[in-house]
């Protein structure tokens, strides 16, 4: 799970990390009026808050002038006019595709004037098998571009779950990454609060980027992304409290109240599998014989008629579907059971488009049979005797269509 950035940032600052003050808005008004609070003679910077990086190298789809996410306001009226600008346009950044996305909140923060910036984060490293903890001097926008041209510019600290990040490891990162005295204090009590939000709340990923110091010599959070570990939410109900639904895609949204794993792609062949290793085959070989799929969808190992109605009620809902590949293998599951729940699915939903179905497993001649059975009331449904033949099948239909 995602959250915005000022959601991110109040947890570090539960957490001890010293953060700007900032105002949530969602309207040009309520920006005007977060400017007067904030702006005490200097300026603000309001912020659009989208789960997508690259906001402030991102473009507002259709406005005249060249704006991103992220601007620097030194008036009022500029405040207002920003922000009404954003909340009106969608907001394109090399993370969201090129239809952009709406900004429905944004925050006016007060100018830090950074000097110079860090970047800090951490995930876990699978290969080692524990978080690790990633520093550079080098922070900003092009974090991703120094890790390819100078990996040896970025220090990397292993965290061990059952110690978290020890006192002497924070320390000695400040000094590696140019902080002292007083600053490196404050960098240090950042440092820990992030490897602290990290653990305790089960995040996947923490990163502040950037960590700035100011023209007046503070240490600062400018700006946080958090994700969170899904299968731990139900341990944090604040966190899961946070999730924005404006920011998720519908059709994802429904699946997951119907418990189905699905993700929507840009393909026009939906796949409807039971095991998420069985679908991430299912999609390759679809890919190999020319197709491209429109989905991840996993309904599970014990699919329900109901849940295969919902399944193909959400990938039809997708209108560049023109196709879907079932393939399903019946393990626990009986393939009989799920041909009668996909007939069932048929004949409520109604298959407008071509649905190749290819079952193996447990009770697999009966299930062909019940199939073989619905054919004349569904004549859009078809049969494969094996996987590559399915996956032919269902490119051929789809691409005719």
């Amino acid at each position: 799970m995602k959250i915005h950035e000022y959601q991110a940032k109040e947890l570090l600052a539960a957490a001890g990390a010293n953060i700007p003050k900032h105002i949530v808005v969602k309207t040009a008004e309520e920006a005007a009026e977060a400017f007067d609070r904030l702006a005490c003679g200097g300026g603000v910077v309001v912020k659009a808050q989208v789960h997508a990086g690259g906001r402030g190298a991102g473009q507002l789809l259709g406005y005249p002038d060249k704006l991103g996410g992220v601007k620097f306001c030194p008036t009022r009226e500029k405040t207002r006019s920003v922000a009404e600008a954003m909340l009106r346009h969608r907001l394109k950044t090399k993370q969201t595709g090129p239809d952009g996305v709406r900004i429905h909140t944004l925050i006016v923060q007060a100018d830090a004037e950074p000097e110079k910036e860090f970047y800090l984060g951490l995930v876990l490293d699978r290969a080692k098998g524990l978080p690790v903890l990633m520093a550079s001097a080098e922070g900003g926008m092009d974090i991703e571009e120094v890790a390819v041209r100078s990996p040896e510019k970025i220090i990397k600290v292993p965290v061990f779950p059952e110690t978290g990040l020890l006192p002497f490891q924070g320390r000695r990162l400040a000094y590696e990454l140019g902080f002292t005295g007083d600053q490196a204090v404050k960098a240090e009590k950042i440092i820990h609060a992030l490897a602290r939000v990290y653990l305790d709340k089960d995040a996947s990923l923490a990163e502040i980027n950037p960590l700035a110091i100011t023209k007046k010599g503070d240490v600062v959070v400018l700006d946080a992304k958090i994700d969170f570990d899904d299968n731990a939410l139900f341990r944090h109900p604040d966190v899961a409290a946070l999730r924005d639904l404006n920011e998720e895609n519908p059709a994802e949204v429904r699946a997951g109240k119907a418990n189905l794993n699905f993700i929507q792609l840009d393909g026009n062949i939906g796949c409807l599998v039971n095991g998420a290793g069985l679908a991430m085959g299912t999609m390759d070989i679809v890919k190999y014989h020319g197709g491209n799929p429109a989905n991840f969808l996993d309904v599970g190992g014990g699919v329900t008629a109901e849940g295969a109605i919902e399944a193909f009620r959400i990938i039809l809902s997708d209108p560049k579907v023109k196709g879907i590949l079932v393939n399903v293998f019946g393990g626990i599951a009986s393939c009989a059971t799920i041909a009668e729940a996909l007939v069932k699915a048929g004949k409520e939903v109604g298959f407008q488009v071509p649905v190749v179905v290819r079952l193996e497993g447990n009770e697999v001649e009966k299930a062909r049979e019940v199939l073989a059975r619905a054919a004349a009331d569904l004549p859009t449904l078809k049969t494969a005797a094996d996987l590559t033949a399915a996956a032919k099948l269902i490119v051929e239909l789809s691409n005719s269509a």
